[in-house]
């Protein structure tokens, strides 16, 4: 917001001084300017009820981030002659008590919200296609085409920018420390390895594209999910999500390096697919109503998922008796990331897969836990993992069992994150309850008592939920006068009848799923 000579600037979806325009906006030719975030109480408060640390839209991992960027981010702006101010209270009420006592002065106020957190602005996107989201990948590539910023430089860097006027009546405080908002410190093992701020973010970005093989050679379905003491990816995700790193900025440097390689893989699996994924389901959730539900929503398949408490529980407790699952789950839990095939696991054996259960739940659990949950991004991944949406091919699941072992044999994620199973041998660490009484003896793991008997029967489960896909998809059809009643029998005993899963398809195939 900027007004005469005074500006008002509030940090919101921008952590960063790089490639800030709405900075840069402020900063031009205002006697003074007030960078402000506001602590919201219904973000930041502790909730006792929550299931696990953390205020009732948060856990405490994500919080931590948080608070570790604002730090950073004040760190910063000190550097070039300037502070943030912190306020308390809900954000609407406090910026318009900024604008009634005085940090804007002048008769008018000039309100600048430029779009800078994504690479496109949806809405351009959506009025070429003629006033709704394109749906699938490939049509919004052709529509997006280059950014229209992408010819220009990005302001990088920022040298001074104007002092800070009377705050008068406001109470400007420091950024709190996780006790001064009523939490105790989360133990060193229970609390996320990843730092907030824009300073680690673009330490992390510089050591990520240093080698520019790796960037040119990105290819998503190749990445390991298993791996956590160095992540198969670049983890720049919790950074986008706070704005402590520009996309633009990320999109130019990976396209600098493609520039000068002879041969580099391409979108939807190459690093850039990677953020135009991103700008993909911006704009998919900016023009669909009701887009985080199923109910009124009108791209998503109407389906009659269980709300099974106990299920449900299991699986975000890591108490599944699926040992591949329950490590994810307490990685997440504890770190507030998984690997992005990780996550398609977990989700995949919540829903479609094994449990049946509806994906609104699942996506609570991550929009707590992690500390990169978008909005946009973590609804539109459940629609898709789902099969509620964007992908329809719900005969292909992920195995609970299988599908990690193929990365791992070994089982030293597992033993790692679920140290109850760290002696279990490695013919068992993925179905321990197959092993006899005597290794489970000798591994101080008995099922049933230390550790989980499974709650399914994957190959029954999967198969059940197959078919009720199955018959799901032909009554949306039915009411939408696709199909007659003639075909929704045909394809109960179709389906009741498949037993493809994703681990008895060739490796081409897997690739494509995986894509």
């Amino acid at each position: 917001m900027a007004s005469g000579a005074n500006s008002l600037m509030w940090f919101r979806k921008g952590l960063r001084l790089h490639d800030n325009p709405a900075l840069e906006y402020a900063a031009k030719g205002s006697k003074f300017l007030y960078p402000v975030f506001v602590i919201d109480p219904h973000y930041m408060e502790p909730d006792p009820t929550a299931f696990s640390l953390g205020s009732s839209k948060a856990g405490l991992n994500r919080i931590q981030f948080l608070l570790e960027s604002l730090v950073d981010l004040d760190l910063s702006l000190k550097k070039v002659g300037s502070r943030l101010l912190v306020l308390k209270g809900d954000p609407g009420e406090v910026l318009i008590r900024c604008l009634k006592e005085g940090y804007v002065s002048g008769t008018g106020v000039e309100i600048f919200s430029p779009v800078s957190h994504t690479l496109y602005n949806p809405a351009d996107i959506i009025r070429k296609n003629g006033g709704s989201p394109p749906l699938s990948y490939q049509s919004f590539l052709k529509l997006a085409g280059q950014p229209s910023w992408a010819t220009t430089p990005l302001l990088t860097t920022i040298s001074s920018l104007p002092p800070i006027g009377n705050t008068g009546s406001f109470a400007v405080s420091e950024v709190p420390t996780v006790r001064e908002l009523g939490y105790e410190d989360l133990a060193e093992d229970e609390r996320t390895p990843f730092k907030g701020g824009e300073s680690e973010a673009l330490k992390r970005l510089r050591e990520s594209i240093a080698n520019k093989e790796w960037v040119a050679n990105f290819e998503k379905p190749k990445g390991d999910p298993s791996a956590f003491l160095k992540p198969a990816t670049t983890v720049l995700s919790p950074y986008l999500k706070f704005g402590c790193l520009s996309s633009r900025y990320f999109y130019q440097c990976i396209q600098d390096i493609l520039k000068c390689s002879r041969k580099h893989t391409s979108p939807p699996v190459s690093l850039l697919g990677q953020l135009l994924w991103r700008d993909f389901f911006y704009t998919a959730a900016f023009g669909t109503p009701n887009f985080d539900q199923m109910k009124g929503n009108r791209i998503c398949k109407q389906i009659p998922w269980k709300n099974d408490d106990e299920l449900l529980a299991a699986w975000r407790d890591s108490r599944t008796g699926f040992p591949w699952i329950d490590a994810i789950m307490v990685q997440l839990r504890k770190w507030g990331w998984i690997h992005h095939l990780a996550r398609h696991s977990v989700a995949c054996f919540l829903t479609r897969g094994d449990l049946f259960v509806h994906w609104e739940r699942g996506r609570h659990v991550f929009e707590r836990l992690l500390i990169d949950s978008d909005w946009a991004i973590n609804n539109g991944n459940w629609l898709w993992l789902s099969c509620s949406s964007f992908f329809y091919q719900y005969n292909r699941i992920y195995s609970p069992t299988s599908f990690g072992k193929k990365y791992d044999p070994a089982g030293n994620y597992i033993r790692h994150f679920l140290p109850v199973l760290k002696d279990m041998p490695k013919e068992y660490i993925y179905e321990p309850w197959t092993a006899p009484i005597s290794v489970q003896r000798k591994a101080k793991c008995i099922i049933g008592v230390d550790y989980p008997k499974p709650v399914v029967s994957h190959d029954s489960a999967s198969k059940e939920c197959k078919m009720r896909l199955g018959e799901a998809y032909a009554l949306n059809k039915k009411l939408n006068g696709l199909v007659s009643d003639e075909d929704l029998n045909e394809l109960r005993r179709k389906t009741d009848n498949e037993s493809t899963t994703l681990d008895s398809v060739s490796r081409k195939k897997k690739q494509k799923l995986i894509d």
